[in-house]
């Protein structure tokens, strides 16, 4: 008797694009993306861009590539949510498949750096997330961020770390590959809907007891971001840090009155709200 070994077969992804006015570069973008996942990744593949708000015309570069690409898709939420809030949206999807990961709508990361970070995060025993890095040897970025733009990811890193004692590098890097336990288990737990979400999935990560691995990756630098680093990002990011902090503290509970004031200096700075422990809670139950 011969006996034939069976692989078993590749785990399906879930990739999840945020995007906020990207008419202008989400086309090539998702192009690659359908042409170029498919040859790396022999398991099913689900593009989900989640548009956040979009008073361009995005939506209509999003049908177009639909109609070219049956694995891509959409979900549209007419009132800004920020970029947390669209992929808190987005990884209600999680159940869906067995990997998760999302990326910028800028392609600063292409598709082939996408796929090292699919490969090991499909490796059994492996991590339970898996995410790319800009700031770890052997990364390679064919164009770097202005100066100004690497001064605030260091000085938000300095914070990130003082906060949170996480130990990674990197957390802002658009390129992060979860499995689908990991963000079912902690999908309640993510409160923050701006640019520190990504601190807040990692952190919550962590606190659950799942393993996160970095990995140096491919970056080029997009111009055109609608992300401006002044001192109204900067104090956003902040308030958004403290909060997350605090959330993890025995003090959260006696803060309740002062929510209606957190609320208001959010929105004085044009930013998205923090969700709510109910709303967090609706929103993992769904």
């Amino acid at each position: 008797m011969v006996w034939k070994t069976v692989s078993a077969p590749a785990p399906s992804l879930l990739l999840l694009i945020p995007a906020y006015n990207e008419e202008q570069r989400i086309g090539p973008v998702l192009e690659r993306y359908a042409t170029q996942l498919p040859a790396g990744h022999p398991g099913p593949l689900r593009i989900v861009v989640v548009l956040n708000g979009c008073r361009d015309n995005t939506l209509g570069v999003v049908r177009a590539a639909e109609a070219r690409h049956r694995c891509i898709e959409h979900l549209e939420f007419p009132a800004p949510i920020g970029k947390g809030g669209a992929l808190i949206e987005g990884l209600k999807l999680a159940p869906t498949a067995d990997l998760i990961a999302y990326v910028d709508a800028d392609g600063a990361t292409p598709p082939d750096a996408l796929l090292d970070l699919v490969q090991r995060a499909s490796t059994p025993g492996g991590a339970d997330a898996v995410i790319g890095s800009r700031w770890l040897e052997g990364a390679e970025i064919t164009h770097a961020q202005p100066g100004k733009r690497r001064f605030a990811s260091r000085l938000f890193h300095l914070f990130v770390e003082g906060f949170f004692w996480m130990g990674i590098r990197d957390t802002q890097c658009g390129a992060k590959v979860m499995r689908r336990p990991a963000i079912e288990a902690i999908h309640s737990h993510l409160r923050l809907a701006d640019l520190a979400f990504d601190v807040n999935l990692l952190y919550s990560l962590k606190r659950a007891g799942f393993t996160i691995q970095e990995i140096p990756t491919r970056w080029h630098d997009q111009t055109g971001s609608h992300v401006v680093f002044n001192f109204r990002t900067s104090l956003n990011m902040l308030l958004s840090l403290v909060r997350l902090r605090l959330l993890y503290s025995p003090f959260y509970p006696w803060l309740g009155p002062l929510r209606p004031l957190e609320k208001w200096l959010y929105l004085k700075l044009n930013a998205p709200p923090p969700l709510s422990r109910t709303e967090a809670d609706r929103n993992g139950s769904r």
